[in-house]
């Protein structure tokens, strides 16, 4: 379980607990449970990146932790009490535009959240940057978000949660690598290695917070998010004066609603692009609390008894 060090977001209800405004240091925690997404080298991967970092701070920049140069994908897990487990969990994949991972502002800080109404959180080190030769589809992402949603299903007992109630939650470049999860499950994006790749790769829901890359240069849905009858549920939150265009969540949800599957979407009129869940003075400070009770509606965790 995350440590409980973070105070309520202002006009907050419930239990969702955020950071502080200014990154705290992160902790070794002997009960965070590390997997390795692969059990030997990633597709395609081939030693030549520099080792992984922290990229510096630069001048006017937020206090996030920026990792880069992933190339041995990591799965993260956090537990919550075991006197609130609702046996839920949630795949995270922080954003960063592909380049790097917002690792505490759209990963660790999220499992917290998560942790405090019950849900495991599994918070996904994704290939990053982009391979040179950069090519189209951006592949590694999302081979490394398959196998991880088929390697946290394939622990479900071991790890004491629900395999048909694993959902994943995304951020901006995270939230179009969620969206691509959802929508090309059927296939494997690279060659099937062990039994891990026989397990479902479909994520049961999706949470997508300020999603990115949704739209080609004509504003439609672009052609490598193939919503079907069989995308699952989801989840949007988005700024109104965010520059990555709300149609991006919008868009995606008028396709599930032609194909009769279950979305909600909260558009708030601020909060710009890359809002995290930190407190603010914005509106969208509470979609954590909007997505629990969306949680809690779709059957994912259970209501509370009235008193």
């Amino acid at each position: 379980m995350v440590p409980n060090l973070f105070p309520r977001c202002p006009d907050m209800r419930g239990s969702l607990l955020v950071l502080l405004v200014g990154a705290l240091p992160l902790f070794a925690d002997p009960s965070v449970t590390v997997l390795d997404v692969w059990p030997a080298a990633a597709p395609g991967e081939k030693g030549d990146l520099p080792p992984e970092s922290v990229a510096p701070l630069q001048p006017g920049q937020r206090e996030v932790k920026r990792i880069t140069n992933v190339s041995k994908p990591t799965l993260h897990i956090y537990r919550p009490d075991k006197s609130k487990d609702t046996g839920a969990a949630v795949l995270i994949a922080p954003g960063g535009g592909y380049s790097i991972l917002a690792w505490d502002l759209e990963g660790t800080e999220v499992a917290e959240w998560l942790n405090s109404i019950g849900v495991t959180a599994a918070v996904l080190k994704y290939r990053v940057p982009r391979r040179s030769p950069e090519t189209k589809d951006n592949i590694a992402p999302l081979q490394d978000a398959q196998r991880a949603m088929s390697l946290l299903r394939s622990k479900s007992k071991e790890l004491g949660i629900d395999p048909q109630r694993i959902g994943m939650l995304g951020f901006s470049a995270g939230g179009h690598l969620t969206a691509r999860t959802c929508t090309n499950f059927t296939k494997r994006s690279y060659t099937a290695i062990d039994a891990v790749d026989e397990v479902s790769a479909r994520p049961d829901f999706a949470v997508l917070i300020y999603p990115a890359y949704f739209l080609d240069k004509q504003g439609e849905l672009v052609a490598e998010l193939p919503v079907s009858k069989e995308t699952p549920p989801c989840f949007f939150a988005h700024a109104y004066n965010d520059p990555i265009t709300p149609e991006n969540s919008l868009k995606m949800a008028i396709a599930l609603k032609q194909n009769k599957v279950n979305a909600e979407v909260h558009v708030y009129s601020t909060g710009g692009h890359g809002f995290g869940l930190r407190p603010s003075e914005d509106p969208c400070c509470t979609w954590p609390q909007r997505a629990e009770q969306w949680f809690m509606k779709q059957g994912i965790i259970p209501t509370p008894k009235k008193k």
